[in-house]
């Protein structure tokens, strides 16, 4: 690497160089992991915004859907000149102007039973974006299955939930609930609505949580769920055990 690149990578990521806990090694860690988002969502367009600023070397990106009007009040990755486009297409160009050195693998597929193992192993980390129980159990299961910490986020109207499950031995979202709720009992967003700025806060939180686990700095939110209101802008932490049966 010559100096003028030398010069450039300091310039873009000394804020974090400058960090005892990242420095320059940490910062070449990041820039060889791979992470890979499952939605791009309210919180997936967040979590992806800034691990692509961060330097993450490798992001890949599942997700089918196409930007529609309804999305533009959360899911910032977006906007009015890309409604109608996928939002894979969508998301890398904005992600190519801000950061044109990370990787972006586009996925444009619904992840299945068929395909979760495949796609989950080739992966450092995963960041759930996911906004329906289904994929939500199957992301865990891949994880498990292929020993990948999976970093979770969910939001409902003005509440959000995170933790890293699948993480140094610690409980996998099955240890939580150990089976999805039966079919139209819990309202998904699109039926109960979701506060615009929710999940950037959420997302943010996730995004702070697979770097710490892929630098190994801090202490993760394994073992516990962090509940966010924001109505009353609080925070609560539920202490979370492994199933030993799971």
């Amino acid at each position: 690497m010559d100096s003028q690149i030398d010069n450039e990578y300091f310039e873009r990521y000394k804020r974090h160089i400058l960090i005892k806990n990242i420095g320059g090694q940490g910062q070449k860690k990041l820039g060889q992991a791979k992470v890979l988002l499952i939605g791009l969502g309210g919180i997936g367009s967040t979590v992806l915004q800034y691990l692509a600023a961060a330097g993450i070397g490798k992001i890949g990106i599942i997700d089918f859907d196409k930007v529609d009007e309804s999305n533009l009040q959360r899911q910032i990755i977006h906007g009015t000149s890309t409604l109608g486009k996928s939002k894979l297409s969508s998301a890398r160009d904005r992600i190519k102007d801000l950061n044109p050195n990370v990787e972006v693998e586009g996925i444009e597929a619904a992840l299945t039973s068929d395909n979760a193992l495949d796609i989950v192993k080739r992966f450092d980390v995963v960041a759930d974006g996911t906004d329906n129980f289904p994929t939500r159990y199957l992301v865990n299961d891949a994880c498990v299955l292929t020993g990948t910490p999976n970093v979770y986020g969910s939001i409902f109207r003005f509440e959000g939930q995170v933790s890293v499950f699948n993480y140094e031995d610690g409980p996998c979202y099955r240890c939580l609930y150990s089976e999805p709720p039966p079919p139209g009992l819990v309202p998904s967003c699109a039926e109960g609505g979701v506060l615009g700025v929710l999940p950037g806060v959420v997302g943010c939180l996730q995004a702070t949580e697979v770097i710490k686990v892929l630098l190994g700095i801090g202490k993760p939110a394994k073992g516990k769920l962090i509940l966010y209101d924001a109505l009353n802008l609080s925070f609560r932490e539920l202490k979370l055990r492994r199933n030993p049966k799971l």
